[in-house]
């Protein structure tokens, strides 16, 4: 049984999953890779405000200290998304990123590829783990950024990235949002 709740914060509805008194995922409402952490099968179940899971109401207190300029801790938090060993090695990475830095996929792959002992990691492979990260803002995949600035990748969107890391005073005066190119060639 999963339990969800919803979280109203400044940049849109979240949603908050707890499986056996662990959260198991934080998204924006309707984000891309929405809930596909969970099993198929599982019965989910929305609380009302009357039922008491205390690691609801633990992240529920660590978005309002977050989203009020707090720099809350997760390490009292219960997190357990739930991915490849590749990604919780991805996502364990991305809780060590301090609130207000950034780093980029690159130097990620590069720091995963040096703790393996291999030559070379692959930015990209980093980029899929970073994006199917099921326990957003808590686990700070928007303080990952493309090389040269490049704010790209991000599943709560964009719009959503640009904002937390203003929210936690990042500079943001180098990075940019990339071009979409059109698909459609000229004829």
């Amino acid at each position: 049984m999963t339990d969800i709740m919803y979280y109203d914060s400044p940049l849109g509805r979240l949603v908050a999953a707890q499986t056996d008194g662990a959260l198991t995922g934080l998204w924006f409402a309707g984000q891309k890779y929405f809930m596909a952490s969970l099993k198929d099968d599982m019965e989910i179940r929305e609380i009302t405000q009357y039922q008491r899971f205390p690691v609801l109401e633990q992240a529920k207190d660590w978005l309002d200290r977050y989203f009020h300029g707090e720099k809350p801790s997760v390490c009292g938090l219960p997190l357990a998304p739930s991915g490849s060993p590749f990604r919780q090695e991805v996502w364990k990475i991305l809780r060590e990123i301090p609130y207000g830095e950034v780093t980029t996929y690159g130097a990620i792959a590069r720091q995963i590829a040096a703790s393996r002992g291999s030559g070379s990691m692959s930015a990209q492979a980093v980029g899929n783990a970073v994006g199917r990260n099921p326990v957003s803002i808590m686990i700070p995949c928007h303080r990952v950024i493309g090389s040269g600035g490049n704010l790209t990748g991000y599943a709560g969107g964009i719009d959503k990235k640009i904002r937390l890391l203003t929210l936690e005073g990042v500079d943001m005066s180098e990075m940019y949002v990339p071009e979409i190119k059109n698909s459609h060639r000229s004829r």
